[in-house]
């Protein structure tokens, strides 16, 4: 073997994290404990000491809170209204309109597909005149806020695989969620709390799995992993110290984890060792930062009242938007909602209703307050979930089914405040907002403008593993949507 090749097939990173071990287990216990250590007394660009350092340019958006509606919520039933639906219910969906499209298992034995109107009523609103569903009241009020994007596509067509697409880039589990790309490049400028906050909410619809690997870290570091607030008892696991331990019995036996943890870095220079001290050392902070932040009892009334009557109710919507709120005030760059509950077939016409609202004031509560604190315009606010519905129905169209089945050819979501343009719509659908006429957005496409908005040109954003550079956003040709940028 030539002794070049020799010398780089045995130089793994793992021999080098050994045989350097005791210089760099110094250099990372220091930097834990004086984090500027390292970085030649020059502030980050990214502000919150993140692998990224400096940011590619300069960015509109400081943070971001996504709303993530879990199930497929039906495009059709909310925002992508086609006058003409009206006229096509009950007739049988064109060849030439569902053109061999893949079905899933609950349609692919159908003989017919009958088209199904909207079941709501809709109406013209804001600057734009864009049509809203009735179910939508206060989002109505706030479209001169969003952009709305009825373009968005996904190649999948059943939920897990969709929900892991449009949060890690790819259908296949075990890549980092797009908070875990965030929290490793960008890193956080408050110490005390998270990088990457996730809570959960559930409606009252059919609710789909959501598993922690939708906000897990995959091939990056474990601590970029995000970190769930739980709706009974400690927001998180073991936030309180167990009778007989105070704090600063804690505080010493952590020091002794840590000596216990330094030490087999030495050994092995395996760097989860050192991940795993920066976490203990964050949940020690935490047991006085989240306290705090989840005590309403500082929030006016009006601004309660601003969310809804569950905005005080732990493990509501209202309530999860109230504190995503908060957690933006306080510096955390990523924060995610999901609620779930949107899996409606044949229980849509009843179950949609309830969702919406559930969620309506809430969302809408959460772009008017950020907007009258100043911080719209430099926080980016995501809404929408894994893919849409079906205009035909689900089974046998009758008085009493209008079920839809899952859609992901085209369906959409919103977006408001950094770096995103007010008041439009974006992209066009045919009249059975089946099939995407223009501006298609793929969801990489999505997230690639996600990153874009906090100053990270998605194709140099970029974490070697298995000897390809990998990213978010897939080497498929995924860019960024100019048109709907501030």
């Amino acid at each position: 073997m030539n002794p070049l090749d020799e010398f780089n097939t045995l130089n793994t990173r793992r021999h080098f994290l050994n045989t350097g071990a005791r210089g760099l287990g110094a250099l990372a216990a220091a930097s834990l404990m004086n984090p500027g250590l390292l970085q030649g007394g020059l502030a980050p660009s990214t502000a919150g000491g993140g692998t990224l350092g400096r940011l590619h340019f300069a960015p509109k958006a400081k943070r971001v809170i996504y709303l993530f509606f879990s199930g497929g919520p039906s495009h059709i039933d909310m925002y992508d209204y086609h006058p003409a639906m009206r006229k096509n219910h009950g007739i049988e969906l064109p060849d030439s309109i569902r053109n061999g499209q893949r079905l899933t298992g609950m349609t692919s034995g159908q003989k017919s597909f009958p088209c199904v109107a909207p079941m709501f009523d809709f109406s013209r609103c804001g600057q734009h005149g864009t049509w809203v569903s009735e179910l939508l009241p206060n989002i109505a009020k706030i479209v001169d806020d969003i952009a709305l994007v009825k373009s968005v596509h996904t190649e999948a067509i059943n939920h897990d695989p969709a929900i892991t697409c449009i949060n890690t880039g790819t259908q296949q589990p075990g890549r980092p969620s797009l908070g875990a790309w965030l929290d490793w490049g960008l890193g956080s400028p408050n110490q005390n709390l998270p990088g990457y906050v996730v809570m959960i909410s559930k409606g009252r619809g059919q609710s789909q799995a959501l598993y922690d690997r939708l906000w897990g870290s995959g091939f990056l570091p474990s601590k970029h992993q995000g970190v769930k607030f739980r709706r009974v008892g400690d927001p998180v696991l073991y936030l309180s110290n167990p009778p007989g331990i105070d704090k600063s019995s804690r505080r010493k036996m952590l020091d002794g984890i840590a000596r216990i943890n330094q030490a087999k870095y030495q050994e092995t220079g395996d760097p989860e060792i050192q991940a795993r001290i920066a976490q203990y050392e964050m949940a020690y902070r935490m047991q006085t930062s989240v306290p705090e932040l989840v005590d309403l009892s500082d929030e006016p009334k009006h601004v309660t009242d601003l969310y809804g009557k569950n905005a005080k109710t732990k493990g509501t919507f209202a309530h999860n938007c109230m504190i995503a709120r908060r957690l933006a005030e306080r510096g955390v760059p990523y924060v995610q909602l999901f609620h779930r509950g949107w899996d409606q077939h044949g229980s849509l016409p009843s179950k949609l209703r309830q969702q919406c609202e559930d969620i309506d004031q809430p969302a809408a509560a959460l772009v008017r307050d950020l907007k009258q604190r100043g911080m719209l315009k430099d926080t980016l606010v995501v809404c929408g979930g894994e893919f849409g519905r079906t205009i035909y129905s689900q089974g046998k169209l009758t008085k009493d089914n209008h079920g839809r089945d899952h859609h992901g050819r085209a369906f959409s979501m919103w977006m408001a405040g950094g770096g995103i343009k007010a008041g439009i719509e974006y992209g066009k659908t045919d009249d059975f907002a089946y099939n995407i006429l223009e501006n298609p957005v793929h969801i990489n496409d999505f997230n690639a403008t996600i990153l874009h908005c906090l100053g990270i040109d998605h194709e140099r954003f970029t974490y070697r593993y298995q000897g390809l550079d990998q990213r978010l956003t897939g080497v498929e040709g995924a860019h960024v949507v100019k048109d709907i940028l501030a």
